[in-house]
């Protein structure tokens, strides 16, 4: 008999019938870490999959007067067009995440930031953005629906 058997068997590892018991930790490690992953994978997925996760939350103080006049680019039929509407629709343009990136980069709140200086009339995806809120919300779509149809555009659903 080897030593490691002898111990075992000092230690009472052996149970009636003088099959050795098994140690069983490993499998309760396992099943915990599995459900601990789950748990995590289950977080994560309902964190990201709202439709407005990565939209703002429309500010109450947002106004037209923080939007550029139109007037300024009469020059471009397209961006002073495109600035009027903004000006009427500024809490909807204020609840959109902008694809152009001006967050990361400009640091931007919203898609109205755009508008508030001359980034917009440069930018074709946020003039392109903000015309669909606009014709969205001329057909009275909510917030929530011209959301999803940007990001159906934009590739992020």
């Amino acid at each position: 008999m080897s030593r490691a058997s002898r111990r075992r068997e000092e230690r009472g590892g052996a149970e009636a019938g003088g099959a050795p018991r098994r140690n069983r930790a490993p499998f309760y490690i396992m099943g915990g870490s599995v459900l601990a992953a789950l748990l995590i994978l289950a977080i994560v997925a309902q964190q990201g999959s709202g439709p407005t996760s990565h939209h703002p939350m429309p500010r109450v103080d947002a106004q037209a007067s923080q939007v550029m006049p139109a007037a300024r680019y009469d020059t471009s039929p397209r961006v002073a067009e495109t600035y009027r509407k903004a000006a009427e629709i500024v809490s909807i343009l204020d609840g959109l995440y902008c694809y152009c990136f001006c967050r990361e980069t400009f640091r931007h709140y919203s898609l109205l930031d755009c508008f508030k200086d001359d980034h917009a009339a440069s930018c074709d995806v946020c003039l392109r953005e903000a015309e669909i809120a606009y014709d969205m919300n001329q057909q009275g779509r909510s917030l929530d629906e011209i959301r999803q149809t940007i990001d159906g555009m934009y590739g992020r659903t």
